[in-house]
């Protein structure tokens, strides 16, 4: 039985399945966890481990309601503030996402969540500052997927501002060709058609949707469908 925070209230904390198995929580953050007292570390590892299953189920919203139960007990540790992040960037709660970031990256010195964090800044209607992030010299910390991501949002931050062509450019990299498959060259190639579209090359937008889905494996984009669809 989870031992709520003092001064919280129980009844508004979701409740934890009595089946729950913690142990789909990262061997790293369990052994992290388990260096805490015994009932905090219970209720932070059940309450985590719910907050996965339901973000990765899609239940964002319940994602968000377990990692914000985990944070009344564990604001200092920073898989908790990770967790609030990213369940939070994905409800579209941009403001918590990006301080739950912040706070996540300070605690660890880890740059990997800054493409999420230039993200909310554009939900926040900030572009020029997810331009600045991605201006970061933390940036080129990222591994290859990082900074492809970071090159996508600062795109789209280009294209907020109105200035369409300096998205096309910022997409145009030595990735752009690479023969890899992985997920990031698929998400790379629709944006870059995508962007390309948006400037009235019809044309080689087609061409680019073609080869996203070519190496679109998994299905993660409907560039197939986009490249039909544009009849020239």
């Amino acid at each position: 039985m989870e031992r709520p925070r003092r001064g919280s209230d129980p009844e508004k904390l979701p409740a934890v399945p009595e089946d729950i198995d913690v142990t789909v929580l990262p061997k790293p953050v369990l052994a992290e966890l388990k260096s805490l007292s015994p009932g905090l570390s219970l209720f932070l590892m059940q309450h985590l481990a719910c907050a996965l299953n339901a973000i990765d189920a899609g239940d964002f919203e319940l994602g968000l309601a377990h990692a914000r139960a985990a944070r009344t007990r564990g604001a200092r540790i920073a898989t908790v503030r990770e967790t609030c992040g990213i369940a939070a960037y994905q409800c579209e709660e941009w403001a918590e996402a990006l301080s739950e970031l912040r706070t996540y990256t300070r605690l660890t010195g880890s740059p990997e969540h800054l493409p999420v964090m230039a993200d909310c800044e554009r939900g926040l209607g900030r572009p020029e500052r997810a331009l600045t992030l991605a201006r970061s010299q933390d940036v080129g910390r990222l591994d290859v997927e990082g900074r492809i991501e970071m090159r996508i949002v600062a795109a789209g931050a280009r294209r907020d501002l109105g200035q369409i062509e300096a998205a096309v450019t910022t997409l145009e990299c030595k990735e752009l060709t690479s023969k890899s498959t992985a997920p990031w060259s698929a998400r790379l190639r629709y944006a870059y058609a995508d962007m390309l579209l948006a400037a009235g090359r019809a044309k080689e937008a087609r061409e680019w949707f073609v080869k996203a889905a070519l190496v679109d494996a998994d299905d993660l984009t409907d560039a197939a469908d986009r490249a039909m669809a544009i009849d020239v």
